[in-house]
Protein backbone atom coordinates (compact mmCIF):
# COMPACT_ATOMS: atom_id res chain seq x y z
CA UNK A 1 0.00 0.00 0.00
CA UNK A 2 1.39 3.54 -1.24
CA UNK A 3 1.67 6.28 1.00
CA UNK A 4 -0.82 8.32 -1.62
CA UNK A 5 -4.12 7.42 -3.04
CA UNK A 6 -4.83 8.70 -6.89
CA UNK A 7 -7.74 10.56 -6.81
CA UNK A 8 -8.18 11.76 -10.24
CA UNK A 9 -6.27 12.96 -13.65
CA UNK A 10 -6.48 15.87 -15.59
CA UNK A 11 -7.63 15.98 -18.38
CA UNK A 12 -8.11 19.38 -20.01
CA UNK A 13 -8.29 23.16 -19.30
CA UNK A 14 -11.71 24.30 -18.61
CA UNK A 15 -12.08 28.32 -19.58
CA UNK A 16 -9.82 30.88 -19.93
CA UNK A 17 -8.98 31.33 -15.90
CA UNK A 18 -6.71 28.55 -15.32
CA UNK A 19 -9.09 25.62 -14.44
CA UNK A 20 -8.73 22.27 -14.81
CA UNK A 21 -11.40 19.72 -16.24
CA UNK A 22 -10.54 16.30 -13.82
CA UNK A 23 -11.74 12.79 -14.26
CA UNK A 24 -12.20 11.69 -10.59
CA UNK A 25 -10.87 7.96 -9.89
CA UNK A 26 -12.75 8.36 -6.52
CA UNK A 27 -16.48 6.83 -5.90
CA UNK A 28 -17.66 9.91 -4.09
CA UNK A 29 -16.53 13.09 -6.31
CA UNK A 30 -18.04 15.42 -3.63
CA UNK A 31 -14.93 14.16 -1.27
CA UNK A 32 -13.05 16.71 -3.49
CA UNK A 33 -15.00 19.32 -1.29
CA UNK A 34 -13.25 18.10 1.77
CA UNK A 35 -9.70 19.09 0.60
CA UNK A 36 -7.74 21.97 1.46
CA UNK A 37 -4.65 20.94 -0.94
CA UNK A 38 -3.98 18.16 -3.70
CA UNK A 39 -0.91 16.89 -5.05
CA UNK A 40 0.27 17.05 -8.41
CA UNK A 41 2.10 14.52 -9.69
CA UNK A 42 4.75 16.07 -12.29
CA UNK A 43 6.96 13.23 -13.24
CA UNK A 44 8.73 11.92 -9.97
CA UNK A 45 7.68 14.71 -7.90
CA UNK A 46 4.69 15.62 -6.06
CA UNK A 47 3.87 19.34 -5.71
CA UNK A 48 1.37 20.46 -3.37
CA UNK A 49 -1.67 23.42 -4.05
CA UNK A 50 -4.19 24.85 -2.36
CA UNK A 51 -7.45 24.19 -3.71
CA UNK A 52 -9.31 27.55 -4.93
CA UNK A 53 -12.55 26.50 -6.20
CA UNK A 54 -14.38 22.55 -6.82
CA UNK A 55 -17.19 22.46 -9.01
CA UNK A 56 -18.88 20.07 -11.28
CA UNK A 57 -19.24 19.46 -15.24
CA UNK A 58 -20.97 16.42 -16.40
CA UNK A 59 -18.35 13.59 -15.87
CA UNK A 60 -15.65 16.09 -14.66
CA UNK A 61 -14.63 17.69 -11.69
CA UNK A 62 -13.72 21.26 -12.06
CA UNK A 63 -10.90 22.38 -10.24
CA UNK A 64 -8.99 25.25 -9.60
CA UNK A 65 -6.00 25.67 -7.57
CA UNK A 66 -3.87 28.86 -6.16
CA UNK A 67 -1.34 29.79 -8.51
CA UNK A 68 -2.51 28.61 -12.12
CA UNK A 69 -4.44 31.92 -13.14
CA UNK A 70 -4.27 31.38 -16.53
CA UNK A 71 -5.44 28.91 -19.78
CA UNK A 72 -1.33 28.65 -20.64
CA UNK A 73 -0.20 27.77 -16.93
CA UNK A 74 -3.11 25.26 -17.01
CA UNK A 75 -2.35 23.58 -20.14
CA UNK A 76 0.61 22.83 -19.05
CA UNK A 77 -0.75 19.93 -16.51
CA UNK A 78 -2.89 17.60 -18.73
CA UNK A 79 -2.68 14.05 -18.03
CA UNK A 80 -1.67 14.75 -14.83
CA UNK A 81 -2.28 12.70 -11.49
CA UNK A 82 -3.89 14.15 -8.91
CA UNK A 83 -3.35 12.53 -5.22
CA UNK A 84 -3.64 12.79 -1.13
CA UNK A 85 -2.01 11.75 1.66
CA UNK A 86 -3.57 8.17 2.18
CA UNK A 87 -4.38 9.31 5.47
CA UNK A 88 -6.54 11.79 3.95
CA UNK A 89 -8.55 8.92 2.07
CA UNK A 90 -12.46 7.96 2.61
CA UNK A 91 -12.91 5.49 5.14
CA UNK A 92 -14.47 1.91 3.59
CA UNK A 93 -17.14 -0.11 4.52
CA UNK A 94 -16.63 -3.71 5.24
CA UNK A 95 -15.79 -5.87 2.17
CA UNK A 96 -14.33 -2.46 0.70
CA UNK A 97 -11.19 -1.86 -0.78
CA UNK A 98 -9.46 0.80 -2.61
CA UNK A 99 -8.76 0.02 -5.98
CA UNK A 100 -4.84 0.98 -5.94
CA UNK A 101 -4.03 -1.85 -2.87
CA UNK A 102 -5.49 -4.68 -5.01
CA UNK A 103 -2.64 -4.54 -7.37
CA UNK A 104 -0.01 -6.99 -7.73
CA UNK A 105 -2.21 -9.13 -4.90
CA UNK A 106 -1.48 -12.83 -4.97
CA UNK A 107 -4.53 -14.64 -6.01
CA UNK A 108 -4.80 -17.97 -4.79
CA UNK A 109 -8.18 -20.63 -4.73
CA UNK A 110 -9.28 -22.27 -1.57
CA UNK A 111 -7.56 -25.31 -1.93
CA UNK A 112 -4.14 -23.23 -1.72
CA UNK A 113 -3.59 -22.84 -5.58
CA UNK A 114 -1.49 -19.94 -6.62
CA UNK A 115 -2.97 -18.58 -9.57
CA UNK A 116 -0.44 -15.29 -10.23
CA UNK A 117 -1.36 -11.64 -9.29
CA UNK A 118 -4.02 -9.06 -10.26
CA UNK A 119 -2.38 -7.22 -12.90
CA UNK A 120 -5.33 -5.38 -14.46
CA UNK A 121 -9.24 -4.57 -12.97
CA UNK A 122 -11.35 -4.13 -15.87
CA UNK A 123 -14.60 -2.12 -14.73
CA UNK A 124 -18.02 -3.07 -16.11
CA UNK A 125 -21.42 -2.40 -15.90
CA UNK A 126 -22.11 -5.36 -13.49
CA UNK A 127 -19.05 -5.82 -11.76
CA UNK A 128 -15.32 -5.29 -11.64
CA UNK A 129 -13.51 -8.14 -13.37
CA UNK A 130 -10.04 -8.79 -11.68
CA UNK A 131 -7.52 -9.88 -14.53
CA UNK A 132 -4.46 -12.74 -12.91
CA UNK A 133 -1.71 -13.46 -14.54
CA UNK A 134 0.34 -16.58 -13.49
CA UNK A 135 4.07 -14.81 -12.98
CA UNK A 136 6.27 -17.54 -12.69
CA UNK A 137 4.82 -18.50 -16.46
CA UNK A 138 5.83 -17.39 -18.85
CA UNK A 139 2.76 -17.67 -20.67
CA UNK A 140 0.17 -15.06 -21.78
CA UNK A 141 -2.66 -16.49 -20.25
CA UNK A 142 -4.78 -14.83 -18.02
CA UNK A 143 -7.79 -15.93 -15.41
CA UNK A 144 -10.70 -13.00 -15.21
CA UNK A 145 -12.26 -13.50 -11.69
CA UNK A 146 -15.75 -11.27 -11.13
CA UNK A 147 -15.74 -9.21 -8.23
CA UNK A 148 -18.46 -10.72 -6.59
CA UNK A 149 -19.03 -12.94 -3.55
CA UNK A 150 -19.46 -16.16 -4.74
CA UNK A 151 -15.62 -15.65 -6.01
CA UNK A 152 -14.14 -13.78 -3.95
CA UNK A 153 -13.72 -15.47 -0.95
CA UNK A 154 -11.24 -13.53 1.41
CA UNK A 155 -8.83 -10.22 1.10
CA UNK A 156 -6.26 -9.71 3.31
CA UNK A 157 -4.51 -6.41 2.92
CA UNK A 158 -1.45 -7.15 5.57
CA UNK A 159 -0.76 -10.60 4.06
CA UNK A 160 -1.34 -9.43 0.21
CA UNK A 161 -3.11 -12.57 -0.64
CA UNK A 162 -6.84 -12.67 -2.13
CA UNK A 163 -8.42 -16.34 -1.72
CA UNK A 164 -10.90 -16.86 -4.44
CA UNK A 165 -13.43 -19.60 -5.94
CA UNK A 166 -12.82 -20.39 -9.25
CA UNK A 167 -16.71 -20.73 -10.97
CA UNK A 168 -16.71 -23.48 -13.48
CA UNK A 169 -15.29 -22.58 -17.32
CA UNK A 170 -13.34 -19.42 -15.18
CA UNK A 171 -9.80 -21.51 -15.99
CA UNK A 172 -10.33 -21.64 -19.67
CA UNK A 173 -10.19 -18.05 -20.15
Amino acid sequence: MGQYMEIGTIVNTHGVKGEFKVIPSTDDVTRYELLDNVLVEVGDELIEFPIESVRYFKQFVLLKLKGIDDMTKAERFKTYVLKIPRELALPLDDNEYYIGDLYNMKVVTEDGEDLGEIVDILFTAANDVYVVKDSSSSSSKEILIPAIKDCIKDVNLKENIMTVHLLEGLREL
